[in-house]
């Protein structure tokens, strides 16, 4: 009897072995259920690996979309600073029309201005060309860069 435990605890001993490598591979690919279908097949782990990676990728496609509606659901509200009505100097108030005006709606009166009147250089479209009323609020400048509104405007603003 003694040697018949013997013999059946070698082979389990060996099995012990090689099942240890192979749950070792099953625990970075898969899950359990998928070790025990690619203990059969070397093959097996790679394809299991190849299917993990998708399983692994959805749940960050997942995580946007819960909060995407979070920030629907929330409206910003616009800072009051910029709709406070500012004086305008009277070279501005020429080009823009109005004594009195919120900063963003300043720059969107000038852009209109200088859509209208063509304005814009036609080469390089980040160039504004001044015309009479535009020269005396850039300063006498003949070009300006579009970067520059805000710049120049804060400069007829109190």
């Amino acid at each position: 009897m003694a040697k018949a435990s013997k013999a059946t605890k070698k082979p389990a001993a060996k099995s012990a072995k090689k099942a240890a490598p192979k749950k070792a591979a099953a625990k970075k690919a898969a899950p359990k259920k998928a070790a025990k279908k690619a203990a059969p097949k070397k093959a097996a782990p790679k394809k299991a690996a190849k299917k993990a990676a998708p399983k692994k990728a959805a749940p960050k496609k997942a995580a946007p979309k819960k909060a995407a509606p979070k920030k629907a659901a929330k409206k910003r509200a616009p800072n009051p600073a910029f709709m406070k009505p500012l004086n305008l100097s009277a070279d501005l108030a020429t080009v823009v029309g109005s004594n009195s005006l919120p900063r963003t709606e300043i720059i969107k009166k000038m852009w209109v201005y200088i859509k209208k009147n063509g304005l814009q250089d036609s080469k390089n479209k980040r160039m504004i060309n001044a015309d009479e009323k535009l020269g005396k609020v850039f300063g006498g400048k003949k070009q300006v860069s579009m970067f520059e509104l805000a710049k120049i405007v804060n400069n007829h603003v109190k």
